[in-house]
């Protein structure tokens, strides 16, 4: 049979409009990460005789104030180059907040509308920052609704949902190319223990967790990662017990961490240790980390913190040397009507005073104990 090329199937869909519209957005964006300087590694102080350094990684620094700002940055740049956001369509997220403020000056960035599907309960503050940016929010009452209304909204307007919970770990180059693990081993290089015992991080999409634990493994690190959660979350019962299908019934009300189902981003075999942290607790941690760092920080900052300080206790114990690492994730200006708020503790049910006092005793040299808030 004789060959022509009539007989080929040529379907061209390239759009020099849109591809200008595209190189434009992604300059922006990367104009964005060349503009802004690496946050800052800042040091707990300990007792120097205890010679274990412990280290917060400072994301509350970045132009949206929070962690989530890398995350937004890599997923406005996953969904470009994929060519799913496209010009004058919204982009629509599921978000506990900070990531839809960060995805929300993204968006802005490149001229797109975009549009936050948050749980009713999400702090005003929060809500003020993402229509700062430009950005509209669409409440819900039930916290799990949120992927289902954003699919729906996302498929009634032509738009794209962004879905952090399934692609933060997909966006984010774990090998290097600047994410938050490659950050933290250049800081620590010319630090007493540059290569740190433990990495503590919290898991709100998994991504930030799962990034870190590769990258240790991908640099032949002995460095461990350890995941704290909160109350009302499915991610330490779910990695406890090999479960990939755990759910439970009410939401976090640490915002930002804690999940009611295992999102897809979460990655339980790249864990090495979990801890099941008391809400009461995380609040005593950033009410002490503001007395001794001068920084107001969010509660999932304290969700970690207990568990980087419960590490150093382990090590102070055993008599080991070495250093730990846990993150501020972002400001607590964001919380003043909650964590800060004495009168939102009592109306939850929630006593801190334990936990401050086990802070406190441990700080001033006394081991380890929570015999007192048990």
């Amino acid at each position: 049979m004789a060959v022509t090329f009539t007989s080929t199937v040529d379907v061209d869909r390239s759009d020099a409009g849109y591809r200008g519209w595209l190189k434009e957005a992604v300059r922006r964006v990367q104009a964005d990460a060349n503009r802004s300087a690496d946050t800052h590694l800042l040091r707990f102080p300990l007792p120097p005789e205890w010679g274990i350094d412990l280290y917060l990684k400072d994301e509350s620094t970045h132009p949206t104030g929070s962690l989530k700002h890398r995350l937004a940055r890599s997923l406005f740049l996953y969904g470009l180059c994929n060519g799913w956001i496209r010009p004058g369509k919204p982009v629509i997220e599921a978000s506990s907040g900070s990531t839809a403020v960060s995805e929300a000056y993204f968006a802005k960035l490149i001229g797109v509308p975009f549009i936050a599907v948050m749980a009713r309960t999400t702090s005003q503050a929060k809500i003020d920052l993402i229509e700062l940016h430009g950005g509209s929010c669409h409440l819900v009452d039930d916290p799990s609704e949120v992927y289902e209304v954003s699919a729906r909204l996302a498929t009634e307007t032509g738009g794209h949902y962004m879905d952090q919970f399934t692609y933060a770990e997909r966006a984010t180059d774990w090998r290097g190319n600047n994410n938050i693990a490659e950050s933290v081993f250049a800081q620590l290089r010319l630090e007493p223990h540059p290569e740190p015992a433990w990495i503590v991080a919290t898991a709100g999409t998994g991504g930030t967790s799962a990034t870190i634990a590769r990258y240790v493994r991908y640099q032949q690190y002995d460095t461990r990662i350890c995941v704290a959660d909160p109350e009302n979350s499915c991610f330490f019962d779910g990695w406890l017990n090999h479960d990939a299908d755990a759910t439970c019934e009410s939401g976090s009300r640490i915002e930002g961490i804690g999940r009611q189902r295992m999102e897809p981003s979460f990655v339980p075999g790249a864990i090495d240790r979990m801890m099941k942290v008391p809400d009461a607790a995380s609040i005593a941690g950033i009410r002490v980390l503001e007395r001794v760092l001068g920084k107001r920080a969010g509660a999932s900052s304290g969700t970690g913190l207990w568990s980087a300080l419960r590490i150093v206790a382990e090590m102070r114990e055993r008599g080991e040397r070495g250093s730990v690492v846990t993150l501020i994730c972002d400001p607590g200006d964001r919380y003043l009507d909650k964590y800060y708020a004495d009168s939102w503790l009592a109306a939850q049910g929630l006593d801190i005073a334990p936990y401050q006092r086990a802070l406190d005793a441990f700080l001033a040299g006394n081991p380890w104990s929570e015999r007192d808030p048990v």
